[in-house]
């Protein structure tokens, strides 16, 4: 599924809202295992969403990896300057 933002203003006040919108499908060939296969048809799990399910997760994560990896070092920095100088605007913490 594909995630579109709509924007609504009420009142001056602009609210941005998610709309789902349809994903335009590919038939794909998997190997599976066949016992998983058979144990997932007889559930009544539906194959095709789950794997693309799984697959969104991986890419999800794989994608998480990389933009930590790519900005290890601005982090790195970052936190450097929060344990010399602390946290900026601390003294305005409520908590």
């Amino acid at each position: 599924m594909c995630i579109t933002w709509v924007h609504y203003s009420l009142r001056g006040v602009t609210m941005h809202v998610p709309e789902a919108t349809k994903s335009i499908r590919k038939p794909t060939n998997l190997s599976l295992d066949t016992d998983l296969l058979k144990e997932a048809k007889a559930l009544g799990i539906n194959v095709s969403r789950s794997a693309e399910a799984g697959i969104a997760e991986a890419v999800k994560l794989h994608k998480q990896k990389k933009w930590l990896h790519d900005n290890a070092t601005a982090l790195a920095s970052s936190n450097t300057y929060i344990e010399a100088n602390g946290l900026p605007l601390a003294r305005h913490r409520q908590f």
